[in-house]
């Protein structure tokens, strides 16, 4: 986890600066103006008084993260707003001490808000008071946009497009290659990629194309080359998933682990300031306790890329006792005690837990579970493709979740694209392939280890 830490009075001086980038995305908006009952963003009919809240919350994080960091109080903050502030781009968010006085240790602070053009969309006179002792803390990761920046110091992945007969399919690809995320090889019948990226007005000079005449074919021969070694991670394109997932495991691919493969989406959500993985939503339909083994393991190498160091499991269940009668109370406390036999290895696994006390410390207080993982599970495992789908989607849909996703257990990340996904659930997907597949290269016995039989 980052840490932040604060600056006394006494080691700042006029002049000094902080700055940070920051993208509001439409989600944002809404759930600024349903936190505080602004009826022209409730209603639709404008964009409200969310400008100046979210300025003046801009440079109140900028304060308590850096200039002077944990332990500050503000005293004062007067906001100007020279321009509408854009959503889903980033901004600049910047602050310079004006002056310090040591009677009371405040500092004036001079804030300016940049859009990508430069140009300055709101401002802000701020005073402070410095903490008087130093503070670090542990702040988890949270907003995806981190897991583009972890992708800036490496290259990009080569990587299978599998049958991307579809402008979605074939843009979602491309957007990914301009970002710099990967190196795309377009597996499908070449006349048709061409032509529907003639459709799109896209560009395909930084593809390579391997024409094919069927999805099977566009399959066998993205998943051989991923095996060779070829391609480091494979995106699904317009064909089928069992079709693509059917090659992955075919044993002539050479990408078998002697794992289950497995589907993790990774979720930021507004409201909570931690990231969870929730597994499995769209792959496994009704998995055994073996097969939760191998999908709980699988989640925590995708969380230790991330970089959780010991990422925290809850097995979900109804309850938190365990029934007979409840088979995903069994299942939690058999991964549970797995996992202290060494059976599942590289993190801590409890359960059954029920969702409030895995993800809220109040909750399993109230309920007097004491427990490793309540109020900070890093995983959450569901008990089947049901459950797992309506929470992944209600956290999308419903609280504005940002996502990302991959199926992981065979030798390369698989992205899963799907037609309702966004453009920046693309990114973030490929994103977390890039980070997965280079954690796996560095350190294969950590992200699919061999754990005790």
């Amino acid at each position: 986890m980052p840490i932040i830490a604060n600056r006394l009075f006494a080691d700042i001086k006029a002049g000094d600066r902080a700055s940070a980038v920051r993208t509001i995305r439409t989600p944002d908006l809404r759930a600024w103006g349903a936190a505080f009952g602004d009826a022209g963003i409730i209603a639709g009919v404008g964009a409200g008084q969310a400008d100046a809240g979210l300025a003046a919350s801009l440079f109140a994080a900028l304060v308590g993260t850096a200039l002077p960091g944990p332990g500050a109080t503000i005293r004062a903050s007067s906001v100007s707003i020279a321009a509408p502030l854009p959503a889903d781009v980033p901004l600049t968010v910047s602050l310079a001490v004006r002056e310090t006085n040591a009677a009371d240790r405040t500092l004036g602070l001079d804030g300016e808000i940049a859009a990508p053009s430069g140009a300055i969309v709101a401002t802000a006179a701020i005073t402070v008071t410095a903490p008087d002792k130093a503070i670090s803390v542990s702040v988890p990761e949270h907003r995806l946009e981190a897991l583009l920046d972890r992708c800036k110091g490496l290259d990009p992945l080569p990587t299978g497009v599998v049958h991307p007969l579809s402008l979605d399919a074939l843009s979602g690809a491309l957007d990914a290659a301009a970002a710099g995320l990967i190196q795309p090889v377009l597996f499908g019948p070449e006349a048709d990629i061409r032509r529907i990226a003639a459709s799109g007005g896209l560009d395909l000079s930084g593809a390579r194309i391997v024409s094919t005449t069927s999805e099977e074919e566009s399959a066998a021969k993205a998943a051989a080359a991923a095996g060779a070694g070829e391609v480091g991670a494979l995106m699904k394109g317009s064909l089928h998933t069992d079709v693509l997932l059917h090659t992955v495991m075919a044993k002539e691919a050479g990408l078998r682990t002697g794992r289950l493969l497995s589907h993790c989406a990774i979720m930021s959500v507004p409201t909570y300031a931690r990231r969870v993985l929730v597994t499995d939503v769209a792959l496994n339909i009704a998995p055994d306790t073996d097969q939760k083994r191998d999908i709980c393991q699988n989640a925590i190498g995708l969380a230790k890329a991330l970089g959780i160091e010991t990422p925290k499991v809850a097995v979900l269940a109804a309850v938190e006792m365990v029934h007979t009668k409840m088979p995903a109370t069994l299942d939690g406390a058999i991964l549970s005690k797995m996992a202290d036999r060494g059976q599942i290895v590289g993190g801590i696994v409890d359960g059954p837990l029920d969702l409030d006390a895995a993800v809220d410390a109040a909750a399993a207080k109230v309920k007097h579970i004491v427990s490793p993982v309540d109020g900070t599970a890093d995983v959450l495992l569901v008990p089947n493709i049901e459950a797992g789908n309506m929470v992944y989607k209600n956290l999308g849909f419903m609280a504005d979740a940002q996502s990302a996703g991959l199926v992981v257990g065979a030798r390369v990340p698989v992205m899963l694209t799907s037609r309702a996904d966004s453009a920046e659930a693309r990114r973030f997907s490929a994103a977390a392939a890039v980070i997965y597949a280079d954690a796996l290269k560095r350190a294969p016995d950590a992200i699919l280890p061999h754990a005790a039989d």
